[in-house]
């Protein structure tokens, strides 16, 4: 499970890095549970990699119905997956994306993080901490880093907190490189940006009344929409 870090509000991610707001394994990382008696046994566990880009294409699957051929899905079916079929997709990779910029892959059990950054400076002196009292010199910095050239490599297996980076010198660090940069360079020469659907820089598009807060008395008064074109760092 994961909770934001904040000066206000911060929470255990365990062994996993940092929190909300990063893309660190704590910040991306949750454990999902899927009910179906009948269907999906119980008490079973599978240690596929997914993300909620897959709940569509599964979605429609379960439905009996075929996707759309007239757009390009990122998302898998996962039916295989959750009716417990041998069949995984267990070298998948998944694209951690902060913004509009890749930040890091994960291929298997290896991660590579080609950018890294926690929060800035100027949060992280006003008390707001996305990786409290585990920061991980020249990986949680409060710059933003680049590291195209030589990606930080971590063995999530042996090392879920993304504390001690292989060697790049390593054998080990050559030979899943050579796996990895092929895949990253394949999703960027294809990947086609969507359009968002949503307005990041209009206040009034963010989740003021969330069910419930009623009965907390936490409902906040909608601000008016004044959409206006921003950036998004990463």
């Amino acid at each position: 499970m994961c909770f934001c870090a904040s000066d206000s509000s911060a929470g255990s991610n365990g062994p996993f890095l940092c929190g909300k707001e990063t893309t660190f394994e704590g910040g991306m990382r949750e454990p999902a549970i899927a009910w179906w008696p009948g269907h999906i046994k119980a008490g079973t566990v599978n240690f596929q990699l997914a993300s909620v880009m897959d709940l569509f294409p599964t979605s429609l699957a379960l439905a009996g119905l075929s996707p759309p051929d007239d757009r390009a899905l990122d998302g898998l079916d996962l039916t295989p997956v959750l009716l417990n079929h041998p069949h995984t997709q267990g070298n998948r990779p998944i694209f951690y994306y902060r913004g509009n910029e890749l930040m890091a892959v994960r291929i298997g059990q290896y991660k590579a993080h080609y950018w890294t950054w926690s929060n800035s400076l100027e949060e992280f002196n006003k008390g707001i901490n996305f990786c409290p009292g585990e920061e991980v010199p020249g990986v949680t910095t409060h710059d933003q880093k680049e590291h195209t050239l030589q990606p930080i490599l971590f063995h999530l297996g042996r090392d879920p907190g993304e504390k001690f980076p292989i060697s790049a010198s390593s054998h080990e660090y050559q030979k899943v490189l050579s796996r990895i940069s092929p895949v990253v360079e394949q999703h960027k020469s294809t990947l086609v940006p969507g359009v968002p659907q949503l307005n990041m820089c209009d206040v009034a598009v963010m989740n003021w009344a969330p069910a419930g807060c009623e009965k907390l008395g936490k409902c906040l008064k909608v601000p008016k929409s004044q959409p206006w074109k921003c950036d998004w760092p990463h």
